[in-house]
């Protein structure tokens, strides 16, 4: 049970994160593998990408299909209504830590 709550809690952070790095400039799934790793988070694409799929969905990320190397590349940025969650994210983050910290 507890890791079932870690899992959907980091997924939210993990969400978080797509949406930082898809606002600052596009991203791709492996890309974005490699940079969850380096902060500890040991992602299969099996589970990346159902995630890009439903904030693209859910219209928090646009999507475009570039083609690199003769292969067709989907990248993702944020959508305003992305930008807005993300925005919303970090208040209330902020606000967290701060009540934590004190």
């Amino acid at each position: 049970m507890e890791e079932r709550v870690l899992r959907k809690l980091f997924l939210g952070f993990i969400q978080i994160h797509i949406l930082h790095h898809a606002k600052m400039e596009p991203i791709y799934g492996m890309w974005m593998l490699e940079e969850l790793a380096e902060h500890g988070y040991n992602l299969s694409a099996g589970t990346l990408y159902p995630v890009l799929h439903t904030m693209e969905k859910e219209g928090l990320l646009f999507k475009e299909n570039r083609l690199v190397e003769g292969k067709i590349r989907k990248y993702y940025t944020t959508t305003t209504l992305g930008t807005e969650v993300l925005d919303e994210a970090r208040k209330k983050a902020y606000e967290l830590f701060k009540e934590i910290k004190d």
